[in-house]
């Protein structure tokens, strides 16, 4: 899901991608929306409210919804920066894998702090606030500048309007036969479906396990960059498995014994 980047993703790593980080993104928003009555999975809102403090002369309100805002774009540039540059320094699965986690720390000291020492004052909410747009823009600066922007997982604006389009499309018998096309609207369905089934469940649960719930998003953060360390653990055993695979089937050969049983025994071993 992380290590491979741009066109050498497959349908099927942006599906997975995708549907998980959606997945979280919806559990974040509903939970942001239940405690704090806001949205945090994306700023759209977030511009409308600013022109409103501004108009109505709330200069401080006005400075904290754009710092809101910035601290949004701050966190995918971020995930971007580090993308782009840690390639080089620490390998394309940690770069990859780096905003994830500083999402997930984030994450984690909200629900922390909401657990043990939150007091429902307005400064405190601005910053878990704040905190938790930061971590949503990392994640959508992750999950869009690894997919070639073909992943955006954490708002549905732009989403709809393209599975609007895509289906207005598929109206033409000649658009339904062309794969890339049905591969975007399984992508964009996935991803909807998961946002909003995150969301749904998130709904359900809090009442009952409240803050705890963001426990729940980290570990779904955590079985994403989990599921490629395991890929990358079996690839490299298999490289090093490799060598002495080739060096006994010199040895067979030269003894003059059959390849394909060889083989065979070699698949199963």
């Amino acid at each position: 899901m992380l290590r491979k980047y741009s066109t050498h993703r497959t349908h099927s790593d942006n599906m997975k991608l995708g549907g998980l980080t959606a997945f979280s993104s919806g559990m974040v928003n509903v939970i942001s929306l239940i405690v704090f009555f806001a949205f945090t999975s994306n700023v759209t809102g977030h511009f409308a409210i600013f022109a409103q403090e501004i108009a109505k002369g709330n200069w401080y309100q006005a400075t904290v919804v754009l710092l809101w805002i910035l601290l949004f774009f701050l966190g995918s540039f971020t995930a971007n920066m580090l993308i782009i540059h840690g390639n080089k320094y620490i390998g394309r699965y940690l770069a990859h894998a780096t905003p994830l986690i500083l999402e997930t720390l984030c994450l984690l000291f909200v629900g922390i702090y909401l657990q043990n020492f939150y007091k429902e004052t307005l400064q405190e909410t601005e910053i878990l606030v704040a905190l938790m747009l930061f971590a949503m823009g990392l994640q959508n600066g992750l999950t869009a500048s690894i997919s070639n922007f073909s992943v955006k997982s954490t708002h549905l604006t732009g989403l709809l309007t393209d599975l609007g389009i895509l289906f207005s499309m598929f109206t033409k018998e000649r658009f339904r036969a062309d794969k890339q096309l049905r591969e975007k609207w399984q992508l964009l369905l996935c991803i909807m479906t998961c946002y909003v089934c995150g969301g749904i469940i998130t709904g359900l649960l809090f009442y009952s396990i409240s803050y705890s719930a963001f426990y729940i998003v980290c570990a779904v953060l955590c079985v994403i960059m989990l599921y490629d360390y395991y890929k990358l653990s079996v690839i490299k055993y298999m490289h090093k498995k490799q060598p002495l695979i080739r060096q006994h089937y010199i040895i067979k050969e030269a003894s003059g014994e059959e390849k394909e049983p060889y083989k065979k025994k070699m698949v199963v071993d």
